[in-house]
């Protein structure tokens, strides 16, 4: 086990020395320089909610091991019992099967299940499929996410680590979820996993991701990039719970691009993080193809979830549906910002978007903020919103059966959030109500 801890703050230097202790190909170290040089020069993005990030003061790099392992017997004591106390894993091998476990900077843990054996899926994190295959990587690589779009898509690009890399050859289902799991436990740490996923044609994946760390009295950040390519009917549902603590800076690009006949799913549920910006894209390239965005976005004591979901219509016959659900409290901002847009020969297109927002308190806040855009007469965008308080009525109902308040008032809030959690597999539909317990308990009552 060789541990390496960078010192705060960022410099050239130390971007070819990430690049270096990878043993990354020139490409990749040519790759960051540029994106280095990218992020210096730009401005914090113009769009969302203010942010202030002392870039100095943030640990770029951190590896506690030098090994990507398979076997969770060989992982250091007090990471795994890290992550026992959050009830990641178990004492059985066979429960992490189909699993990748990053720690800060590094993967440390990825197992594969025999089923991809089988089926020659590629499941691997992604600095070690950049090694093993290095053409396939460099074909789908930054090519949807570009790494000078925004500081932060250029911060990503210049020091990227760790991450999820998935190919799923062409007609090939899975009977399971493969899953990752990422945890920044290092007081004022960024994360920047990169994941990419190909999913070709008549193909079907399932990936699920959940996001922790401990609360520390210095802010910390995570600046992901996600690019996802759905080839021709086939199927991608990406699945995140994510529930960052409080001093987390969330700044997460996510982009999918789907082929005809294709779908692509986002189901994003937000609790976690001080300020949460995320907005799933689908670009709808090939003719009958479909986008969909399920989100829930949970809002506490001056968090900021500014989420929404963005659509690009180019094909024909296209579709796209996006379902959010926001509830804030306690000075709380939950906020839909997004992007719909149905391009000129995008005809007999269809758009459909519903905002649901409840406030627990006269503090808090929410904002719907969207963009809709037709360029053709065949086609058309639905757009519904609500903002309301808990429904009294309900609440009487519930509480003249003999259930009190608090526990009335919980049970709206999972009612509320029904379109979403249906969406996710049981374990994952169960912690989310435990998350949602935790978080609400004791309820505001104002």
């Amino acid at each position: 086990m060789k541990e390496v801890v960078f010192d705060k703050g960022l410099n050239l230097e130390k971007i070819k020395e990430i690049s270096k202790i990878k043993k990354e190909p020139k490409w990749m170290m040519d790759f960051r320089i540029k994106s280095y040089e990218e992020f210096v020069k730009k401005p914090l993005p113009s769009f969302g909610p203010s942010i202030d990030i002392d870039f100095d003061d943030i640990t770029y790099y951190k590896r506690i091991d030098d090994k990507v392992h398979n076997t969770w017997d060989n992982i250091d004591k007090d990471v795994k019992q890290t992550f026992d106390n959050i009830g990641v894993t178990s004492q059985e091998d066979e429960y992490l099967d189909g699993l990748g476990v990053q720690y800060d900077s590094e993967v440390i843990y990825h197992n594969m299940i025999e089923e991809l054996n089988s089926k020659n899926v590629i499941f691997l994190d992604t600095d070690t499929a950049l090694k093993k295959y290095p053409d396939l990587f460099k074909k789908y690589f930054n090519k949807l996410v570009k790494y000078d779009e925004n500081k932060f898509t250029a911060l990503n690009g210049a020091v990227w680590s760790g991450g999820t890399f998935i190919y799923i050859p062409p007609h090939t289902k899975l009977d399971r979820p493969l899953q990752s799991y990422f945890r920044i436990n290092t007081k004022s740490m960024g994360q920047f996993e990169r994941t990419l996923i190909i999913v070709d044609d008549d193909s079907t994946l399932h990936y699920i991701e959940g996001c922790t760390a401990p609360t520390y009295t210095t802010d910390s950040l995570h600046a992901a990039v996600v690019e996802i390519y759905v080839g021709k009917n086939s199927k991608c549902r990406y699945t995140t719970i994510q529930n960052w603590s409080s001093d987390v800076n969330n700044l997460v690009t996510k982009r999918a691009i789907v082929d005809e006949g294709g779908l692509m799913q986002w189901i994003d549920g937000n609790i976690g993080s001080k300020i949460n910006m995320k907005y799933p894209a689908c670009i709808l390239k090939g003719d009958n193809s479909k986008g969909e965005c399920v989100s829930v976005a949970i809002a506490s004591n001056n968090q900021i979830q500014d989420t929404g979901a963005k659509m690009i219509h180019l094909g024909k016959n296209t579709q796209s549906r996006i379902i959010a659900k926001s509830i804030a409290r306690n000075t709380g901002n939950a906020s839909y910002r997004g992007l719909v847009s149905i391009e000129k020969d995008a005809i007999n297109s269809k758009a459909s978007i519903k905002c649901d927002t409840i406030l627990l308190d006269p503090y808090s806040k929410s904002d719907t903020i969207p963009t809709n855009i037709c360029k053709n007469d065949s086609s058309q965008i639905e757009h519904e919103a609500t903002v309301s308080k808990i429904d009294e009525e309900k609440l009487f109902y519930l509480m003249s059966r003999g259930i009190d308040e608090e526990k009335a008032i919980e049970l709206s809030i999972i009612g509320f959030i029904e379109e979403f959690t249906k969406e996710l597999p049981l374990e994952y539909a169960v912690e989310l109500n435990n998350l949602l317990k935790n978080n609400f308990s004791p309820m505001c009552k104002n």
